[in-house]
This record gives structure tokens, C-alpha cells and sequence, in this order.
């Protein structure tokens, strides 16, 4: 090492990688015990951290909760939305009112709509409403016990509601981002929490096998019987989620909606009594394999199978002298040889048998 000028190792790998020098590592901070993004420098992390703020100030603009359901009145709802799961396991609703994913289920009352795989064709402004009459009506006690109660506390106008979503979770649970369509439904969106605590986050990313959600722009306490209006930017301009982690007990919300005037809706499948019914197109014939009209005999399976090549040796050790008959093997390629080997006899015996002569059956 002195040979070379350097008395520390260090120095020498200095001195090789001079761009070093002028290397600042990625800052990479686990304060407040949440994972922080890389970024070149601690300006740049600024810069981002100010993005997001400003961001998380515009959401809770759009945003109003307020507390008028007591724990009586949910105790009373709760009831009432436990019966509706009762009659949607018994079959007792329309067939687009209850739809059922894991771990989630959602009850349409008024109107419903076509989202996520339902949709022929992917993408924000594809949801469609369905036809009238494709779901069921608001159950009156959504009228009495809530609606009404929002409407005295000026939280929506009187008339303002005509869609009625009931969300029912299970521990483990979620919703993946999204924006309630704009071109289905108007603003505000008003839902209301019951049977246990949760939290509705805003701009959220999942990720799948194994599910995973990017941390929030703003995260927003939901409390039992608490009631949450979305506006403006919130409700528009950034998508809105419940993560798994969030749902620790059963959790359900009343999702209240008034649908557009001019809202697209599925067209009517059914056909008018005016209208004559469409030619039904020819199906094409299906070739269905011949069966044998021979009736199966039972005892088959219990006896043992005798070959073709079986049978031709039987025939042959019947037509064959006794001199000429051959022992201990019935293959075919003995069958063969034995045939062959019969042409070396005498002219007589052959003429004598010439007509009861077999021939060999190939296979």
C-alpha cells in the first residue's frame, strides 16, 4: 500500500470513484411510523410533502360530517338492515337488488346501476342505470327513520333522494377507489355509518395477489351513526375507498343518491305487446353418438374377455387335424407361423379341407 501512495484502503477507493464525491443518498424517512417515498432530495421531498397537503385541504373542503343518529336510532336501523339481509337470503327481492361479492354486499333500492365487471365495456362514464322497475323500492323505514331525520337537520332538501344503497361488510372487507359517476348521480353524497367505527380514504392505489392500498391523501374517521356528505372536489375530483385494514367488525352504510335527469340507462330487453315477436333463429342440429339398442348383460364384467385372436385359434384347433394342431400359445404371430407352416403338408390333406379352410381376420 505505501508503494502506491496510500496508506488507507479508503483513500484508494476514493480516489477511484471521484463522481462519488458529489453523491447525495436518497432520503428515505419513517417519521409519524409511515414509510415515506425516495426522492432525490430533501427539496424534492418538500415539494411533494406541500402537493399532497395542499391536496388534503382541498378534499376536507368538500367535505361535512355531522353527528344526529343516536345510539338508540342505530340500534333501531340496524334491525331493519339485518332484515334485509334476512329477505335477500330468502330470494324475497328483485334480481338487480342484491349484489353479492366477497366479503361486501350491496342492496339497490329505487334505482341500480351497472359497474365494475358488470360493465361490457371498462372505464369511467361506461355505468348505466337499469330499466325501471329492475330493483326495488326504498323500504319505507329508509323514509322514516333516516331520510326524514336528514331532512330536518337541513342536511338534504326534502325530495332530494331516490336512490338508496345499503353496503353490508364483513370484517376484512373493502370498496377499491373510485368516483361515484358524475353522469349518473348529482351531488352531494350523503352515507351514514353503522353497527361499528371505520374510515373513508381518499386517493388511494390497490393492488391485488395479495391486496395491497398505497397510503392515503386524507384519512377521515367514520364513526358509528355518524353522517358524511361528499362535494365539490371531494366528491369529483379524487377517488374515495375503504381499505380491508379499516373494517375490523361488521360495518354497514346507507349510501343516499338522487340519480340525473339525463342519466343513460340500460334499453329494455322486454318486448312490447304491440311489437310481434322476432324470428327466433334456427338452432344448428346437435350430433348426438348412435347408442345399441342391445340390452346390457349384467354378468359381462364378471366373465373373462376372449379375443378375436382367441376365437380364430378355437376355429382353427376345429378345422386343423389333430397332428397339425399346435399347443401353448394363441398370439397371433403364432397363428401365423402355424398357418404358414401348414402349406409344407401334403396336397392331400389340403384338398381334403380345402372347403372348410379359415381365413385370418387382421386388425
Amino acid at each position: 500500500m505505501a508503494a502506491s501512495g496510500y496508506t488507507d484502503l479508503r483513500e484508494k477507493l476514493k480516489s477511484m470513484t471521484p463522481h462519488r464525491d458529489d453523491y447525495k443518498p436518497k432520503v428515505s424517512d419513517y417519521s409519524n411510523g409511515r414509510k415515506r417515498k425516495y426522492h432525490d432530495s430533501e427539496e424534492d421531498y418538500s415539494d411533494y410533502e406541500e402537493q399532497r397537503e395542499v391536496e388534503a385541504q382541498k378534499v376536507q373542503d368538500g367535505i361535512r360530517q355531522v353527528n344526529i343518529f343516536s345510539s338508540v336510532d342505530c340500534a333501531h336501523i340496524e334491525a331493519k338492515i339485518d332484515d334485509v339481509v334476512s329477505k335477500a337470503e330468502k330470494g324475497l327481492y328483485r334480481e338487480h337488488t342484491v349484489d353479492r361479492a366477497p366479503l361486501r354486499n350491496k342492496y339497490f333500492f329505487g334505482e341500480g346501476y351497472t359497474y365494475g365487471a358488470q360493465l361490457e365495456k371498462r372505464g369511467p362514464g361506461q355505468e348505466r342505470l337499469y330499466s325501471k322497475g329492475e330493483v326495488d323500492d326504498i323500504p319505507d323505514w329508509v323514509h322514516e327513520l333516516v331520510i326524514k331525520k336528514l331532512v330536518e337537520s337541513r342536511v338534504i332538501p326534502e325530495g332530494f333522494v331516490n336512490s338508496a344503497v345499503i353496503n353490508d361488510y364483513q370484517p376484512g372487507g373493502c370498496i377499491v377507489s373510485h368516483v361515484d359517476p358524475i353522469h349518473i348521480f348529482e351531488r352531494p353524497i350523503v352515507s351514514v355509518s353503522f353497527f361499528s367505527d371505520s374510515a373513508l380514504c381518499f386517493g388511494c392505489k390497490f393492488q391485488f395477489k395479495p391486496i395491497r392500498v398505497s397510503e392515503p391523501v386524507l384519512f377521515l374517521p367514520v364513526r358509528r351513526g355518524s353522517v358524511t356528505v361528499l362535494s365539490g372536489y371531494a366528491a369529483d375530483e379524487i377517488t374515495h375507498c375503504i381499505r380491508p385494514q379499516d373494517i375490523k367488525e361488521r360495518r354497514a352504510v346507507i349510501i343516499l343518491r338522487k340519480t340525473r335527469s339525463d342519466a343513460p340507462r340500460l334499453e329494455t330487453k322486454a318486448l312490447s305487446a304491440t311489437d310481434p315477436p322476432a324470428a327466433t333463429p334456427e338452432r344448428p342440429r346437435i350430433l348426438k353418438p348412435k347408442r345399441s339398442h342391445r340390452k346390457a348383460d349384467p354378468d359381462a364384467a364378471h366373465r373373462p374377455r376372449v379375443l378375436e385372436m382367441d376365437k380364430e385359434e378355437n376355429r382353427r384347433s376345429v378345422i386343423l387335424p389333430e397332428h397339425r394342431r399346435k399347443r401353448g400359445s394363441s398370439s397371433e404371430n403364432y397363428w401365423r407361423r402355424s398357418h404358414e407352416a401348414s402349406d409344407s403338408y401334403d396336397d392331400t390333406d389340403d384338398n381334403a379341407n380345402s372347403a372348410r379352410k379359415v381365413k385370418m381376420r387382421r386388425h
